[in-house]
């Protein structure tokens, strides 16, 4: 039951940046459509992550994202956190007395590929040999090369405002873009709308867990819990389990050039693709599976994790050089 609430504050633990706050803004009014006069309030941080310009790996990976906040949830300062599933470590199980009460709807998963301000570009062949396309993701680089190794992807970090800024030239950088892979899903929760080449799925398969929001919660609060109940969105949640089981037999980090895509058909079964690609994106496999009935999406999910390691994901996680029989698509 939720007889605490209206009555109690809810505290929403969050990063500080916009597009973070604009998403925990969306969090809330999917709440008090439920909870009418729901009070709350929101706790914003900057994390370690977010103040770090450099290679995330150096600093442990995406986990430096939640950590703080996830702490903040365990010890009382805030009742949920809102995370970007993809941000959310898939190597290491979540911290001790936290769950998820409820993922969002999921929304576009596409990336699209923005061009400076000006130019005359309009699709990723546009681009001229050579061309220096920003991105902050190993998995978005590893696909980009694999259609065009000719390209210079170059590591950008930093809010989405200030990303465009860099590529458009109004914000001083080292090297002058000519293009930039973000997300949609993104773009639109900013409100931000410009011209640009949305990347297909066969051309840019997204993370695990791309453009869900989760709603994490203390497991022995159970006011909070019941709340988060209602604004889960049990579609979502199949196909994020079964992403995340699969992420979880790799031991794949921020680091690994996985990617990975569940969808629901109309008789609710669910089919899983899963990517492992080599940092360059010349070596990769590739394995889809249908299966798993509406309680079973971590079960498909082990499945697609087990087909890519026995065709070599393992080592092209780890980097190992190896014989590669070539990529292959593996039906139920």
């Amino acid at each position: 039951m939720t007889a605490e609430f209206p009555g109690r504050t809810l505290r929403i633990g969050t990063r500080s940046s916009p597009l973070a706050l604009a998403q925990t803004e969306m969090v809330i009014a999917a709440l008090r459509a439920h909870v009418p006069g729901l009070r709350t309030e929101v706790v914003a941080v900057t994390t370690e992550a977010d103040l770090w310009q450099g290679d995330l790996a150096q600093l442990g990976g995406k986990g430096l994202f939640t950590r703080q906040i996830d702490a903040m949830v365990q010890g009382g300062v805030v009742d949920l956190a809102v995370h970007c599933v993809k941000d959310v470590p898939g190597d290491v199980p979540l911290p001790a007395g936290l769950v998820f009460g409820a993922y969002l709807e999921r929304p576009d998963v596409r990336d699209v590929l923005l061009f400076p301000e000006g130019s005359g570009w309009r699709t990723l062949a546009d681009l001229p040999p050579g061309a220096i396309v920003l991105s902050s993701a190993v998995r978005r680089k590893a696909q980009l090369l694999r259609a065009r190794p000719d390209l210079k992807v170059v590591r950008v970090r930093g809010t989405v405002g200030s990303r465009l800024e860099k590529l458009d030239g109004t914000k001083r950088i080292e090297v002058q873009a000519d293009g930039m892979i973000l997300a949609v899903a993104g773009l639109a929760r900013l409100g931000i709308s410009r011209p640009g080449y949305v990347l297909g799925l066969d051309e840019m398969l997204p993370a695990v867990g791309a453009g869900v929001l989760g709603l994490e919660c203390r497991e022995e609060d159970g006011a909070v819990a019941d709340l988060l109940a209602k604004v889960n969105h049990p579609r979502t949640q199949r196909e994020v389990t079964a992403e995340r089981a699969m992420l979880r037999g790799l031991q794949g980090h921020c680091n690994s050039p996985i990617a990975g895509h569940c969808t629901t058909e109309p008789d609710g079964q669910l089919v899983l693709r899963g990517m492992v690609f080599d940092r360059e994106g010349a070596e990769f496999v590739d394995v889809t599976l249908r299966g798993g009935h509406r309680g079973e999406p971590a079960v498909l999910g082990a499945r697609v994790a087990a087909e890519l390691v026995r065709q070599g994901a393992r080592e092209i996680i780890d980097g190992v050089p190896h014989a590669w029989a070539g990529p292959a698509r593996v039906g139920v």
